[in-house]
């Protein structure tokens, strides 16, 4: 892929900046179709599906990530963090909403001048609060189309076997796969 004069800039602009990812996770899911529909069945599982998708995001970005759920209605008197897989992920503390939690957050990025952060949201008061404080916004949807471009790029970079170009059973002998059949039918002598 050649290079423009805009991208060449904008990388320039980007090296030697700490990039930051800020996601709320419930805008995220309620956003997207394919988070929503696993949210009707478990918002559980619609988060695990966005922290496992935002795994990949992080690894090939190197962006530090940062999802957060509002634990608004929840008796916790303290923030709780976990981290997955490099992804922290925050619920936020009782009477905490995720919105006011990614405000103190941005406020304390954006001081230091290397800090380029972006906050994902579809709460349009959100993004004006959120670009008043010189962050970058996001909506779901176009951060969802930079996950499908990432998610593409992985793929084009893996190897063909790992892209299921070639199975496992394809690479074994004659000799391997009947031994490998005995033994699933419990016959390994």
């Amino acid at each position: 892929m050649e290079k423009t004069p805009n991208s060449q800039s904008r990388n320039k602009r980007l090296m030697g900046r700490n990039r930051f990812l800020l996601l709320d996770g419930y805008n995220v899911i309620h956003a997207i179709e394919s988070y929503k529909a696993l949210s009707v069945e478990s918002l559980e599982s619609s988060r695990y599906a966005l922290q496992d998708d935002l795994v990949d995001y992080r690894a090939f970005t190197g962006d530090t990530v940062i999802v957060i759920f509002d634990a608004y209605t929840s008796k916790g008197k303290k923030i709780k963090r976990e981290l997955f897989k490099g992804v922290e992920i925050v619920f936020t503390k009782a009477h905490q909403t995720a919105d006011s939690y990614i405000e103190s957050e941005v406020e304390r990025l954006v001081r230091d001048p290397k800090n380029l952060v972006r906050v994902v949201t579809s709460d349009w008061a959100e993004q004006q609060v959120v670009m008043g404080s010189g962050a970058v916004r996001m909506t779901p949807r176009e951060f969802y189309y930079e996950l499908q471009k990432v998610r593409s790029a992985i793929r084009e970079r893996l190897p063909k076997h790992a892209k299921g170009g070639e199975s496992l059973e394809s690479q074994l002998t004659v000799e391997e796969k009947e031994l490998l059949d005995a033994i699933r039918r419990g016959n390994s002598s």
